[in-house]
């Protein structure tokens, strides 16, 4: 099983439709989609910062923020099976279908250490994958990716958030940070041939 997040950038993106062709006619049975926040947790930022409500409303937001990008992804693509619980993921996988996790169960009554901003939901698709033991974890922007830089520099250029680094340490399973523009490299990767290594 693979795990694939979907850049809240791409909200709006003309290679939105793409991408979500891509991952249900090559990813069946094998893909589940998580989705960010995009303009969604832009309105929830906003909204923090007029009112200065605290973390844990802003986060129960957020993880509806991206609710509702998975609703606008499941309305452009239908074949996109929608599931509410992770538990429940691989049962969609085991049809033939790509999941789309619509992650209300992260939703809290109580504060957590992972109730603020600095908890994306590029670590949430990471703790997914983990939960899930997934066997690659892969990371969609719209924004440069340098292939040189590890992830603690990623981090610092604020292209993952700054904890991904340490949480994603010793992960067993191989993590890509793809730019929009990368659909023939994930192509290649979802057909098991690199071509960036020349296979």
């Amino acid at each position: 099983m693979w795990v694939v997040k979907i850049g809240g950038s791409l909200c709006n993106d003309p290679l939105l439709p793409a991408w979500l062709e891509l991952l249900t006619t090559l990813g069946g049975g094998r893909v589940t989609v998580v989705c960010g926040g995009g303009s969604f947790a832009d309105e929830v930022r906003r909204a923090q910062a007029t009112w200065e409500f605290d973390d844990l409303a802003a986060h129960n937001m957020a993880v509806l923020a991206m609710v509702q990008f998975a609703y606008q992804l499941r309305a452009l693509n239908p074949e996109l099976q929608a599931v509410t619980r992770g538990d429940d993921l691989r049962r969609v996988l085991q049809t033939g279908r790509t999941a789309l996790w619509l992650p209300f169960e992260l939703q809290r009554d109580v504060p957590e250490p992972d109730t603020h901003w600095g908890h994306t939901s590029d670590s949430i698709a990471l703790d997914l994958a983990f939960k899930l033991n997934a066997e690659r974890l892969v990371l969609v922007k719209s924004c440069s990716i340098d292939p040189a830089l590890n992830f603690a520099q990623l981090g610092q250029a604020g292209i993952v958030d700054a904890d991904f680094a340490v949480r994603s340490d010793g992960a067993a399973f191989p993590i890509e940070v793809l730019n929009k523009d990368d659909l023939a490299r994930m192509r290649s990767l979802l057909l098991g041939v690199d071509r960036r290594l020349g296979d």
